[in-house]
This record gives structure tokens, C-alpha cells and sequence, in this order.
């Protein structure tokens, strides 16, 4: 595939975009950051108010709290990625000190959801696999087409031990995330990004400066990480050698994983950086929207295949619930090159409309 350059957004009126838009950017997104903190201290996150009275109420709660939780992780990964991205137009000692504490706080908050969103999808895989439905079409040679008796007399304990395994990750991610909303570190993060929301720490060249050169170069890097992946295995249907390092007594992540992980990453630096060009006239871009979505699938089969393989290792586990883990694995690994497939497509299809 003939590699492609990914053209910032320009504003026609301007023949530049300065530095105060960065200001005004991320100004923003600390009051959103701000306002996601107390809404999430109001629903009852981080022990900020009494239990609800009843379960509805309780239930309405978690919700909400949740969703302020998200909305935070969304504005901390925002300013954290335009700190990144427009490193040269800010304060060097202040940016340099606060994007590790904001991927910090991001990173313990989004673990609770990661493990809910794992189990459930396990789960989900094990019921279609050894339920009555016909497993799903698949070319070449396919580890998932098993016989079905066989899948479901060790589905039911497979599917409890993963219950156990990860719901009990997800109530120790829960109380770490409470404890690290309680901490002096997430306090001083927090100062940190109410200064924020009033004053922009930027050199004094910034407000001179044009963005687009730096919003550029990291398309450029987007462009060069996509071009480095390979793209002809993901074409593929069914990556066999993932399935052996899966199932092997190797627990070190999947190798072929990584490149992928970090095209994920530095796509969506590229989006943020669109935004502070745009603003809130940010155009949605279906191509970038369509590569998101593949990535994203690919991170969480990936995440999936690799906690089913860790709970095949679980010792004294019987054969038939081994069984059905290592089914299950093979699955994901299915949907990972599904995944790497589905981004292959988005991104030809984008080269072949672009000059």
C-alpha cells in the first residue's frame, strides 16, 4: 500500500492557526475536567456523598458517577495528548511534570470499566460458541470449529472462573481508583488543571506561532507507524503463530499486539490535534472514525484473548474447562485479525480517494 500523508485541517479565513487557540483549547477542557470532578464527587464517586436510599436510586448513582468518570478520562487524555503533540508552544517544566500525572489518573480510572467490558465479552464469546447457534463462518484452517459437546461440558466452569477472576480484578481496579481520587496526587493534579482552566502556561513565542506545522508532524508520525504494520498478514483470516505464543506458558504480552497498540495511540494524538485546529467546528472525518473503531475492537479481542489464556493456566483447572478456555482464546485471536482486517480496508479505501 502506497504510504499517505494526512493533511491538517486549515482554516480558509486564516493563513495560519496561533497559539492562543491551544490556550483556548485546553482552557476548555480543564473546565470540563472540573465539571466532570464535581459531578462525579455529586453521584456519590470517590465517597463524596452518603449511599443512595434505595437500590433504583443507587443504580441511577453508579450510573451517573460513572459517566463522570468517562468524561473525565476524556479531558484528562486530551490535554495529556495536546501536551504531547504541542510540547515546543508550553512551559517545558510544567508540561513535561503534568502528562505523566494526567495518563496516571486516566489509566486508574478506565481499569474498572476495562475488566467489566472484558468479562462481559467473554462471556458473550463463550455463550455463542457453545451455544445453539452455528458457530461463525470462518476461512482456512479455524481452532474455534470444535465439536459443540465437547465446547459446552467445560463452557459453564470456564465461564465461572473467568467471572471470578475478573470481576474480582474489577472491584480491586473499583477501590483503586476511589483510593487515587482521595489521594494527595490526584489533588495536586486537580490544582494543577484548575490553574489550567484560567491561565496556559505557553512560552512567550506561542501566541506568534502557528500549529500546523506541529499538528502535522504528528500525522506524519500516524502515516509512518501505519506504514509500518504489517498489513499483508492482516490479511489474513486467522494468524496461527498468535494462537501458539497465546498458549504458551509465556505470560509477556503478544508481540504482534504492539505496533497496533501504538498506531491506536498516535491516532488518536492525530484527532486531538485536528480538534484544537478546528475547535468546535471540528469536521467528523468517517475515515478516521471507521480506523478508531477497528483499533479499538483490536485492543479489547487482544485484551480478551489474553485473559482467556491466563485463566487457562489457572493450576489444577480440569481438561474440559482448559478446553474451552483455549477455544475461547482462539476466538479472540479470530477477532483480532477481523479487526486488523477491518482497519486494512478503512485506510486502502481513504488512499484510493486521496491524490
Amino acid at each position: 500500500m502506497a504510504q499517505q500523508h494526512l493533511d491538517p485541517p486549515t482554516d480558509p479565513t486564516a493563513g495560519s492557526v496561533a497559539g492562543d487557540v491551544l490556550a483556548d483549547y485546553l482552557r476548555a477542557q480543564a473546565t470540563e475536567f472540573l465539571r466532570s470532578l464535581r459531578q462525579h464527587r455529586e453521584t456519590g464517586g470517590g465517597g463524596g456523598t452518603p449511599a443512595r436510599a434505595n437500590s433504583s436510586a443507587g443504580e441511577n448513582g453508579s450510573e451517573e458517577s460513572g459517566d463522570a468518570a468517562r468524561a473525565l478520562r476524556r479531558s484528562a487524555r486530551r490535554i495529556s495528548g495536546s501536551l504531547h503533540t504541542f510540547r515546543p508552544l508550553l512551559d517545558p517544566d510544567w508540561s513535561e511534570a503534568m502528562r505523566p500525572e494526567l495518563a496516571w489518573l486516566s489509566g486508574t480510572l478506565a481499569r474498572e470499566h476495562a475488566y467489566s467490558a472484558r468479562l462481559e465479552r467473554l462471556l458473550g464469546a463463550l455463550n455463542r460458541l457453545s451455544g445453539s447457534a452455528a458457530l461463525p463462518s470462518q476461512t482456512g484452517s479455524d481452532p474455534a470449529a470444535v465439536p459443540k459437546g465437547q465446547l459446552t461440558v467445560g463452557a459453564a466452569k470456564a465461564g465461572a472462573l473467568l467471572d471470578r477472576q475478573l470481576t474480582l480484578a474489577r472491584t480491586r481496579a473499583h477501590s483503586a481508583a476511589l483510593q487515587a481520587l482521595g489521594s494527595s496526587r490526584f489533588h495536586a493534579v486537580a490544582d494543577s488543571v484548575a490553574v489550567l482552566a484560567s491561565e496556559v502556561p505557553l512560552t512567550p513565542a506561542a501566541a506568534a506561532t502557528d500549529l500546523r506545522p506541529l499538528a502535522a508532524a504528528a500525522a506524519d508520525r500516524l502515516t509512518d507507524a501505519v506504514a509500518a504494520l504489517p498489513l499483508v498478514t492482516a490479511g489474513h483470516p486467522y494468524n496461527a503463530e498468535a494462537l501458539v505464543h497465546g498458549l504458551s506458558a509465556d505470560t509477556a504480552p503478544q508481540p504482534q499486539d504492539a505496533p497496533w497498540h501504538q498506531v491506536r495511540l498516535l491516532l488518536r494524538l492525530h484527532r486531538y490535534a485536528r480538534e484544537v485546529l478546528y475547535g468546535e467546528q471540528c469536521p467528523v472525518d468517517v475515515r478516521l472514525l471507521a480506523a478508531g473503531q477497528a483499533l479499538n475492537r483490536h485492543r479489547d479481542a487482544a485484551e480478551a484473548a489474553s485473559a482467556a489464556a491466563s485463566a487457562a493456566r489457572t493450576p489444577r483447572i480440569a481438561p474440559a474447562t482448559a478446553y474451552a478456555l483455549g477455544v475461547l482464546h482462539a476466538d479472540q485471536r479470530h477477532e483480532v485479525e477481523a479487526a486488523r482486517f477491518a482497519f486494512q480496508q478503512a485506510w486502502q479505501k481513504e488512499a484510493v480517494r486521496t491524490p
